[in-house]
Formats: C-alpha cells, sequence, structure tokens
C-alpha cells in the first residue's frame, strides 16, 4: 500500500524521539534554514527503530536510533548539507568533505575512494564519487498489507551524456519489533554501451556507541595497514582510544569470511558489551571491507567508519589496474544487501562475538602492513 506523505518545511532538522508505542508513524520535512534548506527528510518511527532518510542526498540514511541507541556521529558539518553546497569537482578533490555528516553515506558510482588525478595534476575523480549528492526521484513510501513492515524507496540516476548512464534504486525496510534497518540497493546500467561501477557504503558511528575501549570484531583472513600511519598500530588496529586531539586517521583493508548463507557480520562494542552495533552483508557483491578509525576530538569529528564495498577507497585508476571495478553491460544490474542493527542486550551481542569465533575458527587473521594489490604504493 502507498502511502502518500507530503513535506512540511521546517527550519530545523527535527530531533528522533523516542521509538512509537505502536505501528509506524511517518513524517516528511523540508528544511528552510542556511545551507540545509532544500533538504528533505524522511521520519520513520516504529516500535524499535526511527531513522531518517535524506532523498536530497542520494537517498542517504542520516541518523537512526535503533533499540533507544542513537547512531551517529558528531560531525562538525552542520547537515544535512543541500548538494549544491558542495563542491565535488574542486581541484583538490575533497571537495565531497563539505557535506559529511550521515550515518550511512553511498560512494560511487563511477568511483569511490581517494581522489584520482592524472600524470599532469589534473582531477579525474574526486574523493568518494558523486552518488551522495545526487537527489533522488520516484521516492515512495510502502506499507505492506498487514502493517507489519515498511519500505521507503527511490531512484538516484547518475548519468553524463555520451559517457555513462547509471542508476540506483535504493529500498529501506523496516521491520515492527525488529531494532534493525534492511537495505536492498540495485544498481543498473540504462545506457547503450558497456560501464564499470563502484559501490561502497560508509556506514559512520560515534558517541555513544564508540568510545575508548571498543572493540571492532570481523571474522576474515588478513588485515592489512593501508598506509605507514596504520600500520603504527597494527598490533591494536581492532580496539579504540577516546577522543584523542591531533589524532590522525587510520585505515585498514579486510577480505571478510562469510557463512553458509554468504553474509558476513562486523560488530563495534563497548567493553562491557551493553551496546553494540552490527552490519551485516552479502559478500557476493560487497566482497571487501575497510575499518576507518578517526578517534579525533570531539570537534575534529570523533568516529568510526564500518565500510562494505565492491573494492578497496584506493584511487580508482588503480582498483582499475587490480580488476576490482564491476563491469555492467547495457542492461545488466547487480543487487547489494546489509542490515545494520543494535542492541543493548548482552546476550544478543555474545551471539554475535560467537558466530564471529565460529567463523574466524583456530587460525587469527593475518596482520599485514603492505599489500601491494590492495595498497596503493607507499611514498
Amino acid at each position: 500500500m502507498a502511502l502518500a506523505i507530503y513535506p512540511t518545511d521546517t527550519d530545523q532538522p527535527p530531533t528522533l524521539h523516542e521509538p512509537a508505542t505502536s505501528g509506524f508513524q511517518i513524517q516528511r520535512y523540508r528544511l528552510t534554514e542556511g545551507k540545509q534548506t532544500g533538504c528533505e527528510l524522511i521520519i520513520i518511527n516504529s516500535q524499535t527503530v526511527c531513522a531518517a532518510i535524506c532523498p536530497t542526498r542520494g537517498m542517504s540514511l542520516w541518523r537512526a536510533k535503533l533499540d533507544g541507541i542513537d547512531c551517529e556521529w558528531g560531525s562538525p558539518v552542520r547537515g544535512p548539507v543541500h548538494p549544491c553546497w558542495v563542491p565535488i569537482s574542486e581541484s583538490s578533490g575533497l571537495g565531497w568533505l563539505d557535506g559529511f555528516d550521515e550515518l550511512l553515506v553511498r560512494c560511487g558510482l563511477r568511483s569511490f575512494g581517494a581522489p584520482d588525478f592524472d600524470d599532469k595534476g589534473k582531477l579525474l575523480h574526486p574523493l568518494h564519487g558523486s552518488i551522495g549528492n545526487l537527489a533522488a526521484e520516484n521516492v515512495e513510501i510502502n506499507l505492506s498489507d498487514d502493517g507489519e513492515s515498511l519500505t521507503v524507496s527511490g531512484d538516484v540516476y547518475e548519468t553524463r551524456f555520451l559517457i555513462h548512464n547509471l542508476k540506483l534504486r535504493v529500498e529501506y525496510e523496516f521491520t515492527l519489533g525488529q531494532p534493525a534497518i534492511t537495505v536492498r540497493d540495485t544498481v543498473s546500467n540504462i545506457g547503450g554501451a558497456a560501464s564499470t561501477a563502484q559501490l561502497l557504503y560508509h556506514i559512520n558511528f560515534g558517541r555513544p556507541l564508540l568510545d575508548a575501549g571498543c572493540e571492532f570484531h570481523c571474522a576474515a583472513d588478513e588485515v592489512v595497514a593501508r598506509d605507514n600511519r596504520a600500520a603504527e598500530d597494527l598490533a591494536t588496529w581492532n580496539q579504540y582510544l577516546g577522543p584523542t586531539e591531533g589524532y590522525v586517521e587510520q585505515v585498514y583493508f579486510l577480505q571478510p569470511i562469510a557463512d553458509e548463507n554468504g553474509w558476513a557480520t562486523t560488530v563495534l562494542s563497548n567493553p562491557t558489551i551493553r551496546q553494540a552495533v552490527a552490519v551485516h552483508y552479502k559478500t557476493a557483491t560487497l566482497p571487501y571491507f575497510t575499518l576507518w578509525k578517526n578517534t579525533a576530538s570531539e570537534a575534529t569529528g570523533y568516529v568510526t567508519g564500518l565500510e562494505p564495498g565492491t573494492g578497496f577507497p584506493n584511487p580508482r585508476s588503480f582498483e582499475e589496474k587490480q580488476g576490482r571495478l564491476v563491469e555492467l553491460q547495457p542492461g545488466e544490474r547487480r543487487s547489494y544487501e546489509l542490515k545494520i542493527e543494535a542492541t543493548q542486550d548482552p546476550q544478543t551481542t555474545r551471539n554475535w562475538l560467537k558466530q564471529i569465533s565460529l567463523l574466524q575458527g583456530s587460525l587469527a587473521a593475518k596482520q599485514t602492513s603492505f599489500h601491494d594489490a590492495w595498497c596503493t604504493p607507499r611514498s
């Protein structure tokens, strides 16, 4: 059953409130203040989830509250920022950062990762691509006949005349009683010529889920430090500091081990395991994983990123040489699925960690300071 929900103007982003006592509550807002002007937010509120989806910014998941836990981070960017204020193609290649404050932002579709330059220093592909700053079309909210589940969907097009024509179909699913958000995406080549694509899910958590002593858990054969900075703390790659003035980001690459159904599970837990968040995803189309640690000061942005993707966030030209671009013939498509859930139940966390331990088996993940097929050459 399709629901027609029209936007209400507001000068401030709404605060995610306590979950609804029954059924689903749906609100739609259009922001009217500063760089947020023109951004739309769709708020879905159920018994265990409250989530804010931003169609204006590539159907990003801006904020969420799962099982009573705030899933967000304290970016210095005052978002959501309308894409007109984000200079994606500025010469540094870093303009994407001007709009970065979401819980989940997609990176791609033509490229993601570090800016890519030609041998004369001209920008070829900016940081993390364009899809997160393109507005969605055909946005729909649908309630199941039994009222137990609700989906929010939309289409985002990344098109350049004579060059490429890609379509991202996004679907978020919410189910009553489950403190989780399921994401199902499809990338299609709707052009008349073969094309390539990349997709990375930049899923970001700060307080209260991130704190000193927190740990990241994932079954993997190998953990690789992206660069010399990450290699400094390779022995403690999955452990977190509290907010640290002057901290410089550290990034680690993994190829997770999936279960018999093709799902990988990654978990961020606090020392008492009383609060934890899990990102589950299908490795058939998202075979690689990036862990981004940025435990800088609160004012700078205290955050970690759990990032399943089609490859690693290196410059696109490097990923192409390693054969990690997704090849799409005309009319061809790829589907992607993941789920984000949080808990305040220690037993649920134990169950997640037990699952990871069983997948890891008796052999610990190999820790490597460099992998020439996974990391760009170091200076």
